[in-house]
């Protein structure tokens, strides 16, 4: 069977990291090769991010395009390798926090993704969704959480949707509301279809895929 290129996307809150650490592991127990990773890659860009609090717009997305662009080269040979890849935030969280909620022109954040990763596309991105106060009071149990911070998730949280049903061929909405038993179901499910179809990523990326040699994503 060909590899997949997963990814899970979602607000704060939503489930996203406990979804694609279980569907890894049910991944191996049914004896597939997969390769479960997140975004940021590298983890000194996380100490950078936190050292330096007043970034500006752009220079916080060129940090993350060149983390991404590191990032994609591993993915990409993993891929070639025929593992499956569950990726925990990939570009579309870009696109979405530095377009749509801090106000950089979407198209052009677009457009730099697109450079950072060489267009490869995950086949499906799953977008667990659910209301921005819960998700964050789930991250943040009983601290206050203020009027700013909310608009700003809602903001997330529009943009994600938006993308969506931009490219409905490629996302699958779930309901982050319902029991975690039924969206592994309904995850599984989906799986279980894209392998049987033998699509393995992005129809338009299936071509560079194999385009990166180097070191394995072990």
């Amino acid at each position: 069977m060909d590899a997949l290129f997963i990814t899970f996307e979602g607000v704060e809150g939503a489930g996203k990291t406990t979804l694609a650490r279980w569907l890894s592991e049910r991944l191996r127990q049914e004896g597939i090769p997969n390769w479960l990773t997140y975004e940021p890659w590298e983890p000194r860009l996380r100490e950078v991010l936190l050292e330096h609090g007043d970034l500006r717009r752009e220079e916080e997305l060129l940090l993350f395009l060149a983390d991404r662009a590191i990032h994609t080269r591993h993915i990409r040979m993993a891929l070639a390798e025929g593992k499956t890849v569950i990726c925990d935030r990939y570009a579309d969280s870009t696109l979405v926090y530095q377009g749509y909620a801090r106000g950089l022109d979407v198209e052009w954040v677009r457009q730099m993704n697109g450079f950072a990763t060489g267009g490869l596309q995950p086949v499906r991105t799953y977008l667990l969704d659910l209301p921005v106060q819960v998700g964050l009071q789930r991250q943040r149990e009983r601290n206050r959480i203020g009027a700013e911070e909310i608009a700003f998730h809602e903001q997330v949280r529009v943009g994600f949707l938006a993308e969506a049903q931009r490219e409905p061929q490629r996302y699958l909405v779930l309901d982050a509301m319902r029991p975690l038993a039924d969206l592994q179901n309904l995850i599984w499910a989906d799986i279980s279809a894209l392998r049987s179809s033998g699509v393995s990523v992005h129809p338009q990326n299936e071509a560079r895929v194999g385009a990166s040699s180097g070191k394995s994503a072990d």
